[in-house]
C-alpha cells in the first residue's frame, strides 16, 4: 500500500511540474506576443511620423495660401510696395526739380549781378565822358567872366553886353542842371582836396591858412572835383 501511495505521489509531482512548465511557456509566449505587438506598434508610429513629415511641406504651402486668402494685409503690403516705388520715383523727380530750380536761380542771380555791373560800368564811362566834356566847356565860362570883369558900368548897360550876360547865365543854369556847381573858396579854410594854392601872402587881418583870393574858379561835378580852385592863401 505504501508503494502505491509513493507512486501516486510521484505521479502528482510530475503532473504539477508539467503544468508549471506549460504555464511558463504560455507566459513566455504571451510576453513574446506583447513584444511583437510593441514592435509592430513602434513601426506603425514611425511610418505615421514619416507620412506626417512628408505631408508637412504640402500642408504648410496650403496653410500659407489659406492665410494669404484670409489675410488682406498681404495685398496691402504689395500695394505699399508699389506706392513706395512711386514715392522713390517721385523723390528722384523732386530732386531733379530742386536741382533745376537751384540752377535757374543761380543763373538769374549771375545775370542780375552782370546787369548791375554793366550799369555801373556804363555809368562810370558816362561820368568819365561827361567830365571830359565839361572840362572843355569851363574855359568858355572863364572867358565870359574875364570879359564881364573888364567892362565898365556904362559898357555893362550896352545891349550887346546884356545879351552876352544872358547867354552866360543860361550856360551856368545848364551846367548846374547837369550837376556842376562852383566850389566856395574865398574866406574858407584851405583844403587841398578842393583848392590849389599858387600863392601865399602875409596878412594879419586874415586868419591863418585861409583863402584870401581866387584866381580861377573851381567846380564840382556831383561828388567829384571837376577842377580845383586856383587860390591865394594867407600864412
Amino acid at each position: 500500500m505504501e508503494e502505491i501511495r509513493d507512486e501516486e505521489a510521484q505521479n502528482e509531482t510530475i503532473q504539477n511540474e508539467a503544468a508549471g512548465s506549460e504555464t511558463t511557456s504560455a507566459e513566455e509566449t504571451s510576453d513574446q506576443g506583447t513584444a511583437s505587438n510593441q514592435s509592430s506598434g513602434t513601426a506603425n508610429t514611425d511610418s505615421v511620423k514619416d507620412e506626417k513629415a512628408e505631408k508637412k511641406p504640402e500642408e504648410a504651402d496650403a496653410m500659407k495660401a489659406d492665410t494669404a486668402k484670409e489675410d488682406p494685409t498681404s495685398g496691402e503690403s504689395e500695394k505699399k510696395g508699389f506706392f513706395s516705388k512711386k514715392k522713390k520715383e517721385k523723390d528722384k523727380r523732386d530732386q531733379q526739380i530742386e536741382e533745376l530750380t537751384d540752377r535757374v536761380q543761380r543763373q538769374m542771380a549771375e545775370f542780375d549781378n552782370f546787369r548791375k555791373r554793366s550799369e555801373k560800368e556804363k555809368s562810370a564811362m558816362f561820368e568819365v565822358g561827361a567830365k571830359s566834356v565839361l572840362e572843355k566847356i569851363l574855359p568858355t565860362v572863364d572867358n565870359f567872366e574875364r570879359g564881364f570883369a573888364n567892362l565898365s558900368e556904362e559898357q555893362k548897360q550896352d545891349a550887346f553886353a546884356q545879351g552876352m550876360e544872358k547867354v552866360y547865365r543860361q550856360l551856368l543854369t545848364a551846367l548846374e542842371g547837369m550837376g556842376v556847381k562852383p566850389i566856395e573858396a574865398v574866406g574858407q579854410p584851405f583844403d587841398p582836396n578842393f583848392h590849389n594854392a599858387v600863392m601865399h601872402v602875409e596878412d594879419e587881418e586874415a586868419g591863418e591858412n585861409v583863402v584870401v583870393e581866387e584866381f580861377q574858379k573851381g567846380y564840382m561835378y556831383r561828388d567829384n572835383v571837376l577842377r580845383h580852385s586856383m587860390v591865394k592863401v594867407a600864412n
